[in-house]
């Protein structure tokens, strides 16, 4: 059992054991509306400081619940256990419709859609006279468990806080998970992400959905605890104050959601209390205290408060450091590999305009099994753009690109890399808080299947040894098996480009594409580079490499292709190359 178990039970315990302790009742009471306020904040964690996506409408979603509970429990009179699961029901359906709505959105837009939804779905529960309007709904029944009714604070306390713990776990092992890593790959882009064949829009709505049923949950509990309804808690404000408690907690952790609750919820009653004695007058002014703390927060703890108390008690917590529990884990399932010299990939007359402005004129060229293609030319030649072009992530104006005798021209760049082909990155791109090791079996995504349900419910765990297996397999084909339990951010970037490499060798693949992979290297590192290189080729590889640097480039390849102002100047070996008056004339310029 680990050092953090042995806290989390200890937690637990101290829990369990208040509700019996001589307590106040005040306590008690604050500690339940906590308990409400994390499991909401919990979902915005996820969604907030996992994913990237801010909502303000989280409020929003616990109306739903507490409404669905509140109406069937006093007008239908439905058991609450079953309003539940109803609530859960409507939840997502709502959910769906605004993930589709909203998600495809990016930049500012989707906070100012949030913001828009959350007030439509405030000001529709506030209007509707079967919920009573603006007065609520009165009379909601207390819970009964085992025919025992929970109309107590401290009975209640149990039912809240099992729930609160169930969900924090649910969510550290969510993230621990194949599901996990792509769900923090969203929040860099989605361009790497799809590239490791990651859809990144429906984790997106799978992520915001999530979010959206934990709410609902608090939602439900919020209306039997209070065995009351109205519209107040569920207000555009009350949804600021959640993002406000994960973002003060630590909006990428998953005890800064309850760290932020708690911190939140005791700070605004004392500031109840003190502000208009201070003052002298009455008035919600605890919400300009909380702007304040807000931007002292976001200037000198912008990852919130959770990472400094962790830090204080790092001494009584060892080093996270996975177990290495794989060794007899079986190989993940791989694909048919082409044979030596068979065509792999085929560049037909590829074009790709910008407007007016034409960056690939009618490109061709082939790549067969076990070869190194080498694509140069000066800057601004267009290679980068055809890179782009050929995996998918740039869409053509014209042309075809063939894979292996399919034509994947009009394919998004996951389902070129389910294919077989995948790729590294000009500038690198990786997950900086992850170790090398989960940075790398990101790329097994595709050879993976376990979804959310088993990741939360830690039925994956044969499935990740298998992923961890094949991730330090590929960091030892290239020299780094020693770093793998680094953080990716603390890389060189040397080691760095290699960790993307093994990333995409992870995908196992019949194509491996390398954009400016010793670009920013020192020159001990690019012989480290084209030694790996050439063991890849070896071993049957085929790679298409972009590069600047002209000796790497002619020492390593077979054939190289010649770009200038996005046409192909020239195809040869780099003998023919070398001795090319075209090509001096494209680099050098020529004499008048």
């Amino acid at each position: 059992m680990s050092a953090r178990t042995r806290w989390f039970i200890a937690f637990a315990a101290l829990l369990a054991l208040l509700p019996v302790l001589p307590v106040p009742e005040f306590w008690i009471t604050q500690l339940n509306y906590i308990g409400l306020n994390a499991i909401v904040s919990l979902g915005l964690v996820l969604l907030t400081g996992v994913a990237g996506l801010t909502s303000f409408g989280q409020a929003a979603f616990v109306g739903i619940g507490a409404y669905t509970a509140a109406t069937l429990a006093v007008n239908v009179g439905l058991s609450p256990w079953l309003t539940l699961f109803i609530g859960l029901g409507i939840t997502v359906l709502v959910a769906l419709v605004l993930a589709a709505v909203t998600l495809r959105m990016s930049g500012h837009y989707l906070p100012l859609a949030t913001i828009a939804w959350a007030l439509s779905l405030y000001y529709t529960m506030s209007n509707m006279e079967m919920l009573g309007k603006y007065d609520g709904i009165l009379g909601v029944p207390a819970l009964t468990l085992f025919g025992t009714s929970l109309g107590s604070g401290r009975s209640y306390f149990y039912v809240i806080w099992v729930i609160a713990l169930l969900a924090a776990l649910a969510v550290i092992h969510l993230l621990d998970s194949r599901t996990g890593r792509a769900i923090r790959a969203l929040k860099g882009g989605t361009t790497m992400a799809e590239a490791m064949g990651i859809s990144t829009y429906r984790y997106k709505v799978q992520i915001f959905v999530l979010a959206a049923m934990l709410a609902s949950v608090s939602g439900w509990l919020f209306a039997h605890f209070q065995r009351t309804v109205n519209p107040s808690p569920f207000s555009l404000s009350k949804g600021i104050e959640y993002l406000f408690m994960a973002v003060l907690g630590g909006v990428g952790h998953v005890w800064g959601a309850f760290t932020g609750a708690a911190l939140v919820k005791l700070t605004e009653d004392q500031l109840k209390d003190w502000l208009p004695r201070l003052i002298g007058t009455s008035g919600n002014y605890e919400v300009i205290v909380f702007g304040l703390v807000l931007v002292v927060v976001l200037k000198y703890a912008s990852e919130g408060l959770w990472p400094h108390i962790e830090r204080l008690f790092a001494r009584f917590l060892p080093e996270k450091r996975r177990v290495r529990d794989w060794a007899d884990a079986a190989p993940l399932p791989e694909r048919s590999k082409p044979q030596p010299g068979e065509l792999l990939l085929e560049v037909d007359r590829v074009r790709k305009q910008f407007g007016g402005l034409v960056a690939v004129n009618d490109v061709t060229f082939q790549i067969r099994a076990g070869e190194i293609i080498g694509l140069i030319g000066p800057n601004g030649a267009g290679k980068s753009t055809t890179f782009n072009l050929i995996s998918g992530v740039l869409s053509k104006t014209s042309g075809r690109v063939s894979f292996r005798g399919e034509d994947v021209s009009a394919l998004a760049s996951r389902e070129i890399a389910r294919r077989g082909m995948s790729r590294t990155f000009q500038h690198v791109k990786m997950l900086p808080d992850m170790t090398v090791l989960e940075n790398v079996a990101l790329g097994g995504y595709l050879r993976s299947s376990a979804g959310m349900a088993q990741a939360m419910l830690r039925l994956d765990r044969d499935e990740e040894r298998r992923l961890f297996k094949e991730a330090e397999r590929q960091l030892e084909r290239i020299g780094m098996k020693d770093q793998m339990h680094e953080l990716a951010g603390n890389l060189a970037l040397g080691p760095a480009r290699l960790m993307e490499i093994a990333r995409a060798l992870c995908t196992d693949p019949a194509l491996l594409l390398l954009d400016e992979p010793a670009a920013g290297l020192r020159h001990k590192e690019k012989q480290a580079l084209a030694a790996v290189l050439r063991q890849l080729k070896a071993e049957g590889m085929s790679l298409l490499l972009v590069e600047h640097d002209m000796d790497f480039v002619m020492n390593l390849t077979d054939r190289i292709v010649v770009m200038e102002f996005g046409t192909k100047l020239i195809e040869g070996t780099p003998a023919e190359v070398q001795d090319s008056p075209e090509v001096r004339a494209a680099y050098l310029g020529t004499e008048h």
